[in-house]
């Protein structure tokens, strides 16, 4: 792990001293600041309460998907395949449906599903040698190839209302029945993904700081052979990173399909780019040994309000990829000029 600082003394002669990982994220949290600002200048519908739930609706699957690629970017590796295995995850879940398993236990095989493909990633990259990027690159191709082969290339619907639960749910929402027989909804409480992102990111920052296995993700992206050299299981580090990564990819998977109440095998094309770019643009570097959940879920919720903004802009979704591509862009030179320095 990173221990890069920048110090000064003031007039009194007191030291303080600032991490660079913690500058970046400041960095990372007045730009979230200032899209904000801007968007709610260019559009008042911005700060409304259904635009407030709808950021956190988008913003939690590229959060999960984001929570997943950090754990791998940290070990100097990374997950072109999480797009995929989303989608293959939420098909598998809605096949087990189908079958006749409940909604909870077929999602939990859906998870399993997308750990399954992790863990593939993760034998291929330690046992095969083969690099991260065309490892993942190749299982990118291989779960999405599995998902449209097992649809048929057709969305599975009819899931029943159950399969909806854990994508349209919220806590403490009160509806009123109105006297021409209409619902009304007085509070829309707080959606059942945010719950979730909050609760797996804050999981996730605890198994980094506080646990051996999170020092060792940070090792072996730092110095892989003097990690090794140190006792760490460096094979076996990169293999719980790649399988958490796909296991995540699964559960946003079924976040996302339980919002559509509609397993689509063509979702999640180009979500590991948003991944990638939440990842990077709150501190995670792709050299290794560096990054948060907390710079994460800024840069995450960067992409979110970045989209929304856009739409809500009237902006096309052509010019929105060539925004989010600039964005990835500039991220990653800025880890590269951070790395050079």
């Amino acid at each position: 792990m990173s221990d890069a600082r920048i110090s000064w003394d003031d007039r009194r002669g007191r030291r303080f001293v600032i991490g660079r990982d913690q500058m970046h994220r400041a960095s990372a949290l007045l730009t979230l600041m200032l899209l904000i600002l801007g968007f709610a200048m260019a559009s008042p519908a911005f700060f409304s309460v259904n635009n407030g739930l709808t950021i956190l609706l988008q913003t939690s699957v590229i959060g999960l998907l984001g929570i997943g690629l950090t754990l791998v970017i940290i070990t100097g590796g990374i997950d072109l395949s999480v797009g995929s295995v989303l989608a293959l995850s939420g098909v598998v879940s809605a096949m087990s449906v189908k079958a006749g398993l409940p909604v909870m236990p077929a999602m939990c095989v859906g998870i399993i599903a997308g750990a399954a493909c992790g863990a593939f990633n993760g034998v291929v990259i330690t046992r095969l040698r083969i690099p991260p990027f065309v490892a993942t690159l190749g299982m990118m191709l291989i779960a999405r190839g599995v998902a449209l082969q097992l649809t048929g290339a057709a969305p599975i619907s009819q899931l029943g209302e159950g399969f909806g639960w854990l994508g349209n749910g919220a806590l403490f929402r009160m509806v009123e029945m109105q006297p021409n027989g209409f619902p009304r909804v007085i509070f829309p409480g707080v959606p059942y993904p945010a719950i979730l992102l909050l609760v797996v990111a804050i999981a996730a920052t605890y198994l980094l700081r506080r646990r051996r296995i999170g020092r060792h993700l940070y090792a072996t992206g730092s110095n892989e052979e003097a990690a090794r050299l140190s006792g760490v299981k460096v094979d076996w580090t990169k293999m719980y990173a790649y399988t958490m990564s796909g296991a995540l990819a699964g559960l946003a998977g079924n976040v996302l399909m339980s919002r559509l109440v509609t397993a689509q095998p063509s979702e999640g094309v180009m979500y590991e780019l948003d991944a990638i770019a939440a990842a990077v643009i709150g501190g995670a570097s792709l050299s290794g040994g560096v990054g948060t959940i907390s710079g994460t879920m800024i840069g995450a919720f960067i992409i979110g309000i970045l989209r929304n903004g856009l739409n809500m802009a009237g902006v096309s979704a052509f010019i929105q990829q060539i925004v989010i591509g600039l964005v990835v862009i500039g991220a990653v030179w800025i880890d590269q000029v951070r790395n050079r320095r």
